[in-house]
């Protein structure tokens, strides 16, 4: 596979985007047929894909799978379900069907989901006269900004909050913590108590609370989230599940009156944070900071009840790349567009980093050489803004793009302006026709701090 555009610091780089690509173009050459993947979540609704693939039997049947099966982990977990579906290819469907097996493959990702639906996991493999037929949603939220509000962001290595009113903050401030180190949920509970409080202590009244956080959330009720990663399943589901829920209600009887409260992926607030600055949809939010965190707004401006955790997306379809810890999976996102990418090209870059420090200490030692001209430093940037010109491509794939928008502590600074940079020239030399569609911005400083505390404040409808 040949690049136009090199990632610097990594060689062996190969991108999801061109890999489907080039296999969908030689498929086709050669006869190919379509398969249809299906990804059924709640309320019956249902997401599909279309590849082009080599027929059964063909000489094929390895490619076949090695591309399906990326492609429809990818779809896995940017629209979240608990049952795939693989009509046309019966040898495709099985080897699904395998690797989605319990203790199979993908053990993680049916595990994850099978937890997340509250549903056994399952493939089903049918003819492609039976595909499934696509069944998608989407409704409004947030942007309400009347009234006197507090906006909370649980980020991995800092927590930010902000008073609000009438959809100005009046205060703001970040706060460095280490939940996902913590296995005490007290820990947590009290640091976003601490945080409401404070801002609480800036406003006449609470109207409500809206608040942006990493993880899975169904009726404001925590499913799964990273920042709970050390805390055991007892005290998830006894002191974690409901936290929100019940700081909320803790902080409406000191006051005296109940507080509507809203939860949302960090994601979709980004993605919110983006519609309601560009006054526009097809806003594809991504911050890049202790994971990678992503969101969509459709063209109509509503939030689809995806799952859009980008994160375990595949973008590197080299078998060799760097493996996720959590999902025991290689290529993800979370590798890429995160700390943990600055960290694993810091080495590639003549950059030795104290195995002691956090991974948010690291990231600060990287930008602080940046800033000081170190050219190790600079190419690690450029290499991440490759890796994400090709990933854009690829998330256009599955979702209809207008804008992207990048937050997150890792394109803070002039490190930020280089990914963008490097984005925007991959896409021109690779990719022209979807280089003219989508634009990629970074908003301002402030706003990529603290802006997606101010978007979390606007999500209770207090009417």
């Amino acid at each position: 596979m040949k690049l136009k555009v090199n990632a610097p610091l990594d060689p062996g780089f190969m991108p999801m985007s061109l890999v489907v690509k080039e296999f969908e173009k030689a498929a086709e050459q050669s006869g190919g047929t379509k398969i249809i993947i299906g990804i059924e979540r709640n309320q019956g609704r249902l997401s599909t894909y279309a590849l082009t693939v080599y027929p059964d039997h063909c000489g094929h049947d390895e490619e076949n799978f090695a591309v399906a099966e990326r492609v429809v982990k990818t779809l896995l977990w940017l629209r979240g379900g608990y049952k795939i579906i693989i009509a046309g290819s019966e040898v495709i469907g099985e080897r699904i069907k395998a690797a989605y097996a319990e203790n199979g493959l993908r053990e993680f990702d049916r595990a994850f989901m099978a937890r997340v639906f509250e549903r056994p996991f399952e493939v089903e493999v049918v003819p492609l006269g039976d595909a499934p037929e696509e069944n998608e949603a989407s409704q409004p939220v947030g942007r309400h900004l009347d009234g006197c509000r507090i906006g909370f962001d649980a980020g991995g290595s800092d927590r930010k909050v902000s008073a609000v009113i009438d959809g100005k903050p009046v205060y703001s401030e970040e706060v460095v913590w280490h939940p996902k180190i913590t296995a005490d949920p007290s820990y947590h509970y009290d640091g976003i108590m601490s945080a409401v409080k404070t801002a609480a202590a800036h406003l006449p009244r609470v109207d409500g609370i809206g608040v942006s956080s990493a993880g899975v959330y169904i009726d404001n009720k925590i499913m799964i989230a990273s920042l709970f990663l050390k805390v055991s399943d007892e005290d998830f589901e006894k002191h974690a599940k409901h936290m929100y829920l019940d700081i909320a209600a803790e902080l409406g009887r000191e006051l005296g009156y109940d507080i509507p409260v809203e939860v949302a992926n960090d994601g979709d607030v980004t993605a919110l944070a983006g519609a309601m600055s560009l006054e526009d949809g097809g806003v594809l939010g991504i911050a890049m900071g202790t994971s990678e965190a992503g969101g969509y707004v459709d063209l109509a401006g509503n939030i689809t009840g995806w799952l859009n955790e980008i994160a375990f997306a595949p973008v590197d379809f080299n078998k060799d790349a760097m493996v996720d810890e959590w999902s025991g999976d290689y290529g993800c996102g979370v590798k890429y567009f995160s700390q943990d990418s600055v960290i694993k090209l810091a080495p590639a870059a003549g950059i030795s980093l104290d195995p002691d420090q956090s991974p948010a200490e690291k990231l600060k030692v990287v930008q602080k050489l940046m800033a000081e001209g170190h050219e190790g430093a600079r190419k690690i940037y450029e290499t991440i803004g490759v890796y994400f010109g090709y990933a854009v491509a690829y998330y256009a794939m599955f979702y209809d793009i207008r804008h992207v928008l990048l937050l997150g502590r890792v394109s803070s600074g002039e490190g930020g302006s280089i990914i963008l940079d490097f984005a925007k020239k991959t896409m021109e030399a690779e990719f022209p026709d979807l280089a003219n569609k989508i634009n990629i911005a970074l908003p301002d400083e402030k706003s990529r701090r603290v802006g997606q505390s101010v978007a979390a404040a606007s999500l209770p409808n207090i009417h």
